[in-house]
């Protein structure tokens, strides 16, 4: 069974930034991370294939959220930039069984505990 830790999430002012840090006990292929706002059902954010060769990103964060990873370090990072207010969510970490970048949430096998991010105005 594999276990993803996420962590770097915390309070940010709007117009700040935050690195999120995933890391994953065992071997996944793509990656991804979610986001669930209070009240709200959980949404994709972005997305990246095994070998980092592609990405996938929401409307609401392309130009602002970049994806990577680090298979030598079992690691994928989602930066984010330019937060607004209405990125407030517990912003989840995803594995998938697949190698290409999956935007569906029913595609991941492997969830972590989630990460706090909150964006004051």
């Amino acid at each position: 069974q594999v276990q993803l830790v996420e962590s770097g999430g915390g309070l940010v002012q709007a117009g700040g930034s935050l690195r999120l840090a995933c890391v994953s006990s065992g071997s996944t292929y793509a990656m991804g991370w979610f986001r669930q706002a209070l009240g709200k059902e959980r949404d994709f954010v972005a997305a990246i294939s095994w070998n980092g060769g592609s990405t996938s990103y929401a409307d609401f964060v392309k130009g602002r959220f970049a994806i990577s990873r680090d298979n030598n370090k079992n690691t994928v990072y989602l930066q984010m930039n330019n937060l607004k207010p209405e990125d407030t969510a517990v912003y989840y970490c995803a594995g998938s069984l697949f190698t290409t970048a999956r935007t569906d949430l029913q595609e991941y096998d492997y969830w972590g505990q989630g990460t706090q991010v909150a964006v004051s105005s």
